[in-house]
């Protein structure tokens, strides 16, 4: 089933190409995060776990902000991968991989991106039915140079980076035959955040919207 489920992950990565990596303070922050990105024309989005907002956000986000696509990151249990899936998550996203994530996986009705650093991860992986996974850290573990070199040998893998990505060097990541997508952090400056800056971000998503491919 996952095998099914991530296919189809791909291809929604591919159609969005950036996805607003989210660590919010509040789940009201959480909100008008997710409001600020989709006015941007964003609406593919990961709460990740790292905070104890980011349930309820996830929750909030689906609740309040109809038009967002929203998935749980930093899952690192299936406990984790549970209560997001229970809370509204249409999407699971893991930093890397566990018999015990694997196996869980195979009983959610959502789809799941595990994520590799080394080419044993990914082929580790391939060998489940995961065709599409994230590649993190992405800069720490090689970046694009990495990913090119990826590219012959994994010609049946495609990635979805994340870790480091920024305006300067997103372009170069999604210009690779086997980049879906890329995850970023930037979409959210914290300043912006805290000062309630939304317009900022939303202007921040028009810029990365507009790198979606053609056709």
């Amino acid at each position: 089933m996952q095998s099914q489920f991530n296919r189809a992950l791909a291809d929604t990565l591919y159609r969005a190409a950036v996805v607003p990596v989210l660590t919010p303070e509040t789940p009201e922050d959480g909100v008008e995060i997710a409001r600020a990105l989709v006015r941007g024309g964003l609406d593919l989005i990961e709460v990740t776990l790292r905070t104890p907002a980011a349930l309820e956000a996830i929750r909030l986000i689906r609740q309040q902000v109809p038009q967002a696509r929203v998935g749980a990151g930093t899952v690192l249990s299936p406990e984790q991968g549970a209560q997001a899936i229970a809370t509204g998550a249409r999407f699971i996203v893991s930093p890397g991989m566990t018999p015990r994530l694997m196996e869980a996986a195979e009983a959610w009705g959502v789809p799941f991106l595990p994520g590799a650093a080394t080419a044993s991860e990914a082929m580790a992986l391939s060998d489940l039915g995961y065709a599409c996974l994230k590649f993190f850290p992405a800069e720490a573990a090689g970046g694009v140079a990495a990913l090119k070199a990826f590219a012959a040998p994994l010609s049946g893998i495609t990635f979805c980076p994340t870790g480091g990505i920024d305006p300067d060097n997103v372009r170069d990541y999604l210009a690779l035959p086997n980049v879906v997508a890329v995850g970023g952090s930037w979409l959210a400056p914290r300043k912006a955040v805290a000062e309630g800056q939304w317009a900022r971000i939303t202007g921040l998503a028009e810029d990365a919207a507009a790198l979606r491919r053609r056709g």
